[in-house]
Order: C-alpha cells, then sequence, then structure tokens
C-alpha cells in the first residue's frame, strides 16, 4: 500500500497533517487527518477559582481569545446563579460583534481567497494573502487592515484589551463604553458593514464570475450530506452570543433543539486513538461511524451550518444576503463544503450591522456594569457560536468555588468528523490511478478542510492514554549514550 502525506498542511491556526492510503490499483483507499497535539486546558483549570477561568482560557488561542472568554463568563454567571443585566449582555455582544468582524475579514482574504482570487493551482509562492492584494489592488488590502483594525481596536475600547482579554466577570464586566469612545465605535461600525457589502461584491464577480469556481462549489468533490448545527434566537434567525442551540437534518427539518445548559444529553463525545481531538456526534441518532445522511449522528457546525439551521438573518441587508445566497446555490439546505466561504461573508454583514443596532442602543453606555457577589457552589454552562462553530464551556466547583471539572467543546471540535470525511472525499475525488501528483493536487485536498476555518490549538483536548516520551542521555560530543522510550 502507497501513503502520501501532506505535512504540513497549510494556512490553519495550530499543527496538522495528512496521510492519503492507495491501494495497488493506486486509488484512494482511505485519508486520515491528524493533529499531533495536544492541549490540556480542561485539566489544568481544574483548581483554579472559578472567577479566573475566563482569564485562562482566552489563552487556548491568538486567534478567538474573545470567544472562549465570553463562553467562560457565561459559565461562570451560572456557577454563580447571576442573570447579567441587559446592559451587560448588550456590551458582551457589542464586543463579540467586533471580534467576528477581526475574525471572518482574516479568513476570508489571508486563508481562503488565495485559493479562489489566485487559483487552487498557482504557484504556492504566490498564493497567499500577499498575491491576493497583488491580483486586486492595494487599495482593498488597504481596506482589509483597516477593518481588522476597526475591529481590533473596538474591543480594545469596549474591553481594555484586544488579544488577552480580562474584561468579563461574574454577572458583569470590569468597565463600561465610555461615553467619549462611543462615537468612534459607532462610526467604525458603520464602516465594517459597507466593508462587508464590498466584500460581497467582490466575491459575485472573482468567485460567482467564473465558472469554474461555480461548479467547483457545487461539485461532489466538496459536497458533504450530514447534520447541521447553530444557535438561533426566539425567531430561529442566527445568533452569536445567546439563545438555544438548533440541529437541522440533511433535508432541512428540525432533528434536535436544546438550551446550552442540557448539552450533555444532546452531544455525545467520542475518541479515536488516533486523534486529540474528540469526536462529538448528536446521541438522538447515535454514533454510526464516518458516514453521511440522515442516519449518521455527524453534524456540522459552520458558517454555512449556521445558516442552514436558522430561518434567517436578524438584521436586513444581512438577510437580503442570506436569500441570495440560497437562490443562487438552489435553496435550501446547502451541503457544498465551499460555500461556507460565502456564508462566512453573509456573517460578516450581519456581525456589522448588529455592531452598530448595539452602538445605537440607548442603554449601551450605562455605567451599570458590576454587581454585588456572593460566593456560591455551582455548576454553570456557557455557549456561543465561535467563528468556526457552536463553542460550550462546562464547569463545576466545590464549596469553596474552586474548579472541580471542566469540560470544552470547540467549534472546531464539532468539526471534527466532518472535516475527516471532507478531506477524505476530497482526495477520491482527485487523486485517481495514474494522477501525477502536484502542489495544486494536494492543495485541492487541503481546500475541503480550510473551508471549516479549523482552530487545532483550541481543539485539541483529549489525551489518549499516556503522551509519547523519548528521553535521549547525549555525552558532551553530542553522542547517544542511552535511550528510554514511552
Amino acid at each position: 500500500m502507497k501513503q502520501i502525506t501532506i505535512d504540513p498542511i497549510t494556512r490553519l491556526e495550530g499543527h496538522g497533517k495528512i496521510d492519503i492510503f492507495l491501494d495497488d490499483d493506486g486509488e484512494v483507499r482511505d485519508a486520515c487527518f491528524q493533529v499531533p497535539e495536544l492541549r490540556g486546558f480542561e485539566r489544568f483549570c481544574q483548581g483554579r477559582p472559578v472567577e479566573e477561568l475566563p482569564r485562562i482560557v482566552s489563552k487556548i488561542c491568538g486567534v478567538c481569545p474573545q470567544a472562549h472568554h465570553l463562553a467562560s463568563g457565561k459559565a461562570v454567571d451560572g456557577v454563580f446563579g447571576i442573570d447579567p443585566k441587559p446592559v451587560v449582555k448588550k456590551l458582551r455582544e457589542l464586543y463579540y460583534m467586533a471580534h467576528y468582524v477581526h475574525s471572518h475579514i482574516a479568513h476570508f482574504y489571508a486563508l481562503a481567497a488565495p485559493d479562489f482570487v489566485l487559483g487552487p493551482g498557482a504557484d504556492p509562492a504566490l498564493r497567499n494573502v500577499l498575491g491576493v492584494v497583488a491580483t486586486v489592488g492595494l487599495e482593498l488590502g488597504g481596506e482589509v487592515l483597516k477593518h481588522r483594525h476597526y475591529g481590533q481596536h473596538t474591543q480594545t475600547l469596549i474591553g481594555g484589551s484586544g488579544p488577552d482579554p480580562v474584561w468579563t466577570l461574574p454577572g458583569g464586566v470590569s468597565k463600561p463604553l465610555k461615553k467619549e469612545d462611543h462615537a468612534q465605535v459607532l462610526a467604525m461600525g458603520r464602516s465594517s458593514v459597507d466593508f462587508a457589502l464590498l466584500s460581497l461584491d467582490i466575491f459575485r464577480k472573482v468567485v460567482l464570475g467564473n465558472k469554474g469556481y461555480v461548479d467547483l462549489i457545487l461539485s461532489d468533490l466538496y459536497g458533504l450530506v450530514v447534520h447541521d448545527m447553530g444557535l438561533v434566537d426566539a425567531d430561529d434567525k442566527v445568533n452569536f452570543y445567546d439563545g438555544q442551540v438548533r440541529v437541522t437534518g440533511p433535508k432541512g427539518q428540525e432533528v434536535d433543539r436544546y438550551w446550552p445548559k442540557d448539552y450533555m444529553h444532546h452531544v455525545g463525545e467520542r475518541v479515536e486513538a488516533w486523534s486529540y481531538l474528540k469526536f462529538p456526534y448528536l446521541r438522538k441518532v447515535g454514533w454510526k461511524g464516518f458516514v453521511e445522511g440522515e442516519g449518521s449522528g455527524v453534524y456540522r457546525a459552520t458558517p454555512l451550518s449556521r445558516l442552514n439551521a436558522a430561518a434567517g438573518m436578524a438584521t436586513p441587508r444581512a438577510q437580503a444576503a442570506y436569500e441570495e445566497m440560497y437562490k443562487t446555490l438552489g435553496g435550501k439546505p446547502v451541503h457544498a463544503t465551499l460555500a461556507t466561504h460565502w456564508a462566512r461573508l453573509v456573517e460578516l454583514l450581519y456581525a456589522a450591522e448588529r455592531w452598530v443596532e448595539l452602538a445605537e442602543d440607548a442603554e449601551i453606555c450605562d455605567p451599570d456594569v458590576r454587581p454585588a457577589l456572593k460566593p456560591v457552589a455551582g455548576e454553570g454552562v456557557g455557549c456561543v457560536e465561535a467563528p468556526r462553530g457552536t463553542l460550550t464551556h462546562h464547569y463545576r466547583t466545590d464549596s469553596k468555588g474552586l474548579v472541580t471539572d471542566v469540560n470544552i467543546i470547540v467549534g472546531t471540535t464539532n468539526n471534527n468528523a466532518p472535516i475527516s470525511m471532507s478531506i477524505a472525499k476530497a482526495a477520491k475525488g482527485v487523486i485517481r490511478k495514474g494522477t501525477e501528483l502536484n502542489e495544486g493536487i494536494l492543495n485541492m485536498i487541503e481546500m475541503a478542510f480550510r473551508a471549516y476555518d479549523p482552530c487545532f490549538s483550541c481543539a485539541t483536548h483529549f489525551l489518549p492514554g499516556q503522551a509519547p516520551l523519548i528521553v535521549r542521555l547525549l555525552d558532551a560530543e553530542g553522542e547517544v549514550v542511552d535511550q528510554i522510550k514511552r
């Protein structure tokens, strides 16, 4: 049996590799997606005062610390038995919308666009964000950087820190939005709406205007028929900060719905010996393996999944973009993995519009954001839609308020099984008997996981048994004189 390895895979947060196994006829028998890293946050958070966790878990990832910070903050609210005041919820959501704009711009322009603007088979030395800027123009590159800055700067104005937030407190936040900063936050939000509309227009021209790209998006090569998951509000519209988790089936029908605090009754977690990532599945269906269809317990939690699982968008221009996407792609649901990039731009517009709505709220500068606390031992679950999927933090504490148990299901963890399935499907589609491998072929396989915008630093929490360990004893010349393996 012949083996093809792509190591490391590119344009992602974290580390991973792909092993492709060919049979004697040169056909793909299987493909294995492996993440060879471990992050032990669920273990070393134990024994800490629970109110410290929002500051600790934000270090899980440098790309989406705000998602972990807010999900953790909501879990701590639950431990203390506090329902935050409306102004606190609005401020947290405003802060989070700026993060969404910051994150979605990065993925689309830096990670996804090179494959479409320059083409899947372009020279790898050019197939990057600099190649995109050189193709579409320096002016657009400047707008990308400016609006990434707007997202980060707004988070700093609201929360006091961009990359390492220390803002969320049990039932509140450490500081209100200052009135002298309000006009700047609102102006940056309005500019971000315009930039989101511009990004959708670029997608129409560059991607939808190229029949080859449209055919690639709709091809079986990048299709995966599984369930979809996402948070929805009371009207079943997409919501990133709060609501119920809704799950729809391959035909768009509602399969499950639950409040985040009940997630353990609805989502199971499976382990495999070859990965540090867990494999969540729908308990209602059960784990049936890495298979597609209604009988599969596999689900996706991505921007496209959120749109599939919802009845629409809660802001007007995002709703129009949502309707345009489904009309163009043939109706709901859409199972075309690469359409996730389009869905991400629809969400970018929603986040920017919601940013403006919240900034225009008369209550948003209310200074009363820090409640009085009484220590209460308990249990709490916090859930938000991270840019990469539904994120759940679950904490238990003892009578002293020290953490005894932590469980975290990260957006990328939800997508672990479908990522593996998508890679295998792409590999089987592009590698046939006699295929001459080149960078373009291998990149088309990587495109299958890249649509998920995976964050493996966030997602790797499972440790199967003992970690492999090699201890070597070297002499003064650097020669190995003894070696112990575990």
